[in-house]
């Protein structure tokens, strides 16, 4: 998450380029001012969250298993699905087991297998939070109409795809 409040100026983003003549300033200062946008947004979600009492990766995990069919979902699948280590989905399903949040089930398949489920109190959880996210979400994405929204999705999704060149 990009920390920098004071976005660079066209006057300090000048001794950058005297001192890397190659520099694509208006390149840099574009992807500097897109992270600024992505971590504002993150932080607007954070807060959201926090005041129904969540951090948003138990949020994401809760979300996965409503996805699910029958609210059960693996560890090593949902830590997939959220982009996460198995280490960090294991903290995020401590803090929701301790909540009541979800449960660690025997898969009766495979009793080997531990499985992950939506309790009823996830459920609630989720019924108080989803209105009020999708009404906040609504707001801020009606800040563009559906063509510029549309264009925002193509290159988002052209700069995703190219993420390589950053290795």
């Amino acid at each position: 998450m990009l920390l920098l409040k004071e976005l660079p100026t066209s006057k300090s983003l000048e001794k950058f380029v005297k001192r890397y003549p190659d520099a694509d300033i208006a390149a840099i200062s574009d992807f500097v001012n897109l992270l600024r946008a992505s971590s504002d947004i993150s932080t607007a979600l954070d807060k959201l969250l926090a005041k129904h009492e969540l951090l948003q990766g138990r949020w994401w995990v809760l979300v996965l298993l409503m996805r699910q069919d029958d609210l059960t979902s693996t560890p090593t699948d949902l830590a997939e699905k959220a982009g996460v280590t198995k280490a960090t989905m294991t903290g995020f399903i401590d803090g929701l087991v301790r909540e009541g949040l979800v449960t660690r089930i025997t898969d009766d398949v495979d009793r080997r297998k531990l499985l992950i489920k939506l309790t009823d109190a996830g459920q609630q959880k989720l019924d108080m939070v989803l209105p009020d996210y999708y009404k906040k979400v609504s707001a801020l994405m009606s800040l563009l109409n559906t063509d510029q929204r549309a264009s925002l999705l193509v290159n988002v999704n052209v700069l995703a795809s190219g993420l390589d060149v950053m290795k």
